[in-house]
C-alpha cells in the first residue's frame, strides 16, 4: 500500500484545483500544446501517406513494376511470357515496345514516349483502362493506326479524338530523294488522365503499329512488362525472371526509373515529422515549467510528507506521476482529434472548397484534385510513444528538485 501512496498523491495533485491561477493556466497550456502537437502530427502524416499512396497507385500503375528487355528483341515473347508467369508473385505479363518520338499536329509540337502495347494484355498490368476520359483502350487495333495520348499532351498538341497526329522518330531514311526522317501519321482514338507528368509524356499505340514504325521483324517485341502482386518484390524477383528466361536479356525495375521520387517523398515525410515533433517538445517543456512551479508552491507539503516517512524516491514519483498524467491527458485528447481529423480531412477540405468557391488543388497543376489521407496506425503508435517518452523525460528534473527539498528549511518560517 505504501508503494501506491506516491501515485495516489501525484494523481490528487494533478486533479486538484489550484489557488495559483497562473500555474493552472500553464498546466492547461501544456495539455493543449501536447494535444495540438499530437493531432497535427497525425493529420499531416496521414495526408503525406495519402499522397504517397496516390503516387504509388497512379504512377506505378502506369509504369512497369519490372521489365525484361530482349537483346536486342524478344523473338518468341509468348513462350517467354509463360515462363515469367510461373515466377511466384507475378500477376501478369504484357508485350512492350517503346520509342522516344516527336509528336506534331497542325497546332503544336511535343516530344514524348511512345509505347506499343497489346490492349487486352495491357489492361491486366496497367491502370490506363480505368483512367480513360475519352475513347477506350479497345479502340487500339493494328488496322487503323490509332493512338491514345495523355490529357496534357493532347492539350499541348491541341488535338481531340478523331484528329491526326504525326510521330517522328529521331532516325533517318536514306533514299533517292535524300535523307528524310522516319514518321507515321496516327489518328487520336482516346485520351487518358492519371495525373502528374505522365499525362504530358506518354502515348500508346498497338504493339504491331509500333513494330512497323520501328521496323521490327514480324512477331518480335522489345520487352515484356511485368506486374507483381507486391511491387516491393520487383527488385529481387526480377533476377529470378532473368535466370528463368533463356538468352542474354536485360532487366530493370521501378526502383531504377522512379525510385528517387519515392525516396524523396519518404525523406520529406521524415523531415516534416521531425519538425512537427518540436511542437510536442515545446509542450513537454511547458510541463517542466508547470512542475517546477508546482514544486515551489508545494514545498510545505513536500516537507510534511518527508517528515511522515516518504523517501526522496517516493517524492520524485509523486511529481513524475503528476507530469505523466498531464502528458497522458494531452496525448489522448490529441489522439482523438488527430484520428478524427485524419479520417475526415478530405471531406472537410472539400466542404471548404464548396463554401468558399475555391479549389486548393488545381488538377491542371497537381496530379490529383483533392486532398488524400491514409491513416496508418503504426505512425500513430510511434507518435504516441514519442509523446510519452518526452513527457517522462520532462518530469525528471522537477521531480528531482522536489526530492531535494529539506524539511527543516521548508518549515522554518511556517
Amino acid at each position: 500500500m505504501l508503494n501506491l501512496l506516491p501515485v495516489r498523491i501525484g494523481l490528487r495533485y494533478a486533479r486538484a484545483k489550484r489557488n495559483n491561477h497562473f500555474i493552472s493556466f500553464i498546466s492547461f497550456s501544456s495539455i493543449a500544446g501536447l494535444a495540438l502537437g499530437v493531432a497535427v502530427l497525425i493529420i499531416v502524416l496521414s495526408v503525406m501517406n495519402g499522397f504517397d499512396r496516390e503516387l504509388r497507385q497512379r504512377i506505378l500503375g502506369m509504369v512497369p513494376h519490372a521489365t525484361l528487355w530482349g537483346s536486342p528483341n524478344l523473338i518468341n515473347w509468348q513462350a517467354d511470357a509463360e515462363l515469367v508467369r510461373q515466377i511466384p508473385g507475378v500477376i501478369d505479363v504484357a508485350p512492350h515496345t517503346q520509342a522516344q518520338v516527336m509528336f506534331q499536329s497542325k497546332k503544336g509540337v511535343q516530344g514524348a514516349l511512345l509505347n506499343g502495347i497489346d490492349p487486352v494484355l495491357e489492361a491486366k498490368v496497367s491502370i490506363i483502362d480505368e483512367h480513360m476520359v475519352k475513347g477506350s483502350l479497345a479502340a487500339l487495333n493494328d488496322q487503323s493506326f490509332g493512338i491514345i495520348l495523355g490529357e496534357q499532351l493532347a492539350k499541348i498538341l491541341r488535338v481531340d479524338v478523331g484528329d491526326k497526329v504525326t510521330a517522328i522518330l529521331p532516325e533517318a531514311n536514306v533514299s533517292i530523294a535524300g535523307i528524310t526522317p522516319r514518321l507515321k501519321r496516327f489518328t487520336l482514338v482516346g485520351v487518358f488522365k492519371v495525373g502528374a507528368e505522365l499525362d504530358s509524356s506518354l502515348a500508346y499505340v498497338h504493339i504491331n503499329d509500333a513494330a512497323k514504325l520501328k521496323r521490327l521483324p514480324k512477331g518480335q517485341v522489345e520487352a515484356l512488362r511485368i506486374s507483381f502482386d507486391d511491387l516491393f518484390r520487383a527488385p529481387t524477383a526480377i533476377w529470378d525472371i532473368a535466370r528463368a528466361v533463356p538468352g542474354q536479356n536485360r532487366v530493370s525495375d521501378w526502383t531504377k526509373t522512379h525510385g528517387n521520387l519515392f525516396q524523396a517523398i519518404q525523406m520529406e515525410k521524415t523531415m516534416i515529422a521531425l519538425l512537427l515533433l518540436l511542437i510536442i517538445a515545446v509542450a513537454a517543456f511547458n510541463i517542466v515549467s508547470t512542475l517546477v512551479m508546482v514544486v515551489t508552491d508545494k514545498q510545505t507539503d513536500i516537507a510534511i510528507l518527508r517528515t511522515m516517512g516518504l523517501t526522496s524516491a517516493q517524492v520524485m514519483w509523486v511529481f513524475i506521476v503528476q507530469g505523466i498524467f498531464i502528458g497522458a491527458l494531452g496525448s489522448i485528447v490529441g489522439l482523438v482529434l488527430g484520428v478524427l481529423g485524419a479520417l475526415n480531412v478530405s471531406a472537410v477540405i472539400s466542404w471548404f472548397e464548396k463554401v468558399l468557391n475555391v479549389q486548393f488543388l488545381n488538377a491542371d497543376v497537381y496530379f490529383i484534385s483533392y486532398l488524400p489521407s491514409q491513416l496508418i496506425w503504426q505512425d500513430v503508435k510511434v507518435i504516441m510513444i514519442s509523446a510519452f517518452v518526452m513527457t517522462v523525460l520532462a518530469t525528471i528534473y522537477p521531480a528531482w528538485r522536489a526530492s531535494k527539498v529539506q524539511p527543516a528549511e521548508a518549515l522554518r518560517y511556517e
